[in-house]
């Protein structure tokens, strides 16, 4: 996390590109991104995110097979391309990558801008066969400070967890980038609702966030993926999208930073998080304790 808070750019626009990678063509994946980047930038895009796995594709069959696959970051080689093109292009980005750390393997993203590699952050929140292959995330949430404002990460099942966008606005987000490989879910019709986006939106609207969502498209090994990437203004609006279910496809939005931070205070008397009753939760938080079983 870089020391200073550089003073924000009050409008910029924030990208998500929704891809369709190839099981294990880690080169293609990786230069498909990129060529897609360049589109995205070309069209005034500061803030490129990528789906979850954007380089190694999701349906692992194996441990084995997704450590051969995930690289260290930010020394692999996917991680240097990606950093190269923040540097080159004076943007940031935020990219979903198989990262193996000495004999252990997380579900990260790597986050880099124009001075090079920012950070990473590990998924906190494991989806199903995620838990035969990756390790719960163990860095916390945190939050990067870039001349866009501060930027935080969350990765697909961590937008189920409130906890996740409260948290990083309490710590001074006002972006949350979400790398995503959305699968449907119970219930949910190919031409219905997706949870996901209700998810984003809510997390958006109740923590004063802008939510940019990018997710992938394709069948892998069987499993469907749902596409329809969104990017959610800080006010819980759609600014972009949602994007189709089965292309790739580039979404771009304007982020109004000042009106965001502005728009937390919703009247004369209500402020999405100062009117927090931390004094009740934490009580109640406590008492119920045994029903979470």
């Amino acid at each position: 996390m870089q020391p200073s808070d550089p003073q924000p750019v009050p409008t910029a626009y924030v990208a998500s590109l929704q891809t369709a990678p190839a099981m294990g063509e880690v080169a293609a994946n990786v230069a498909r991104s990129i060529e897609l980047a360049e589109e995205a930038i070309a069209r005034g895009a500061r803030l490129v995110v990528l789906p979850e796995l954007a380089n190694t594709g999701y349906m692992f069959e194996s441990r084995e097979e997704a450590y051969a696959l995930a690289e260290p970051v930010p020394e692999g080689p996917s991680s240097r391309a990606w950093i190269a093109l923040a540097e080159r292009r004076g943007i940031y980005l935020v990219a979903g990558i198989a990262e193996r750390c000495g004999d252990r393997l997380y579900n990260s993203a790597l986050v880099a801008g124009p001075q090079g590699y920012i950070g990473t952050y590990r998924k906190l929140h494991l989806w199903g066969d995620e838990n035969l292959y990756f390790e719960a995330g163990d860095l916390g949430l945190p939050v990067f400070h870039t001349e866009l404002g501060r930027l935080g990460v969350a990765i697909c099942y961590d937008g189920w967890f409130p906890e996740v966008y409260r948290l990083l606005a309490l710590r001074g987000a006002d972006l949350v980038a979400v790398p995503t490989n959305w699968v449907p879910m119970p219930g949910q019709t190919p031409d219905g609702p997706a949870m996901a986006h209700a998810l984003a939106i809510a997390g958006a609207h109740s923590n004063g966030l802008t939510v940019v969502c990018a997710d992938r498209v394709g069948i892998e090994r069987g499993q469907p993926f749902v596409g329809r990437s969104l990017i959610v203004g800080s006010q819980g609006w759609t600014a972009a999208g949602p994007a189709s279910a089965d292309r790739e496809e580039i979404l771009l939005a304007a982020v109004d930073l000042k009106a965001a931070r502005r728009g937390r205070q919703l009247n004369a008397f209500n402020h999405v998080l100062r009117d927090r009753r931390c004094d009740v939760y934490e009580r109640l938080g406590a008492a119920d304790t045994p029903a979470q079983r």
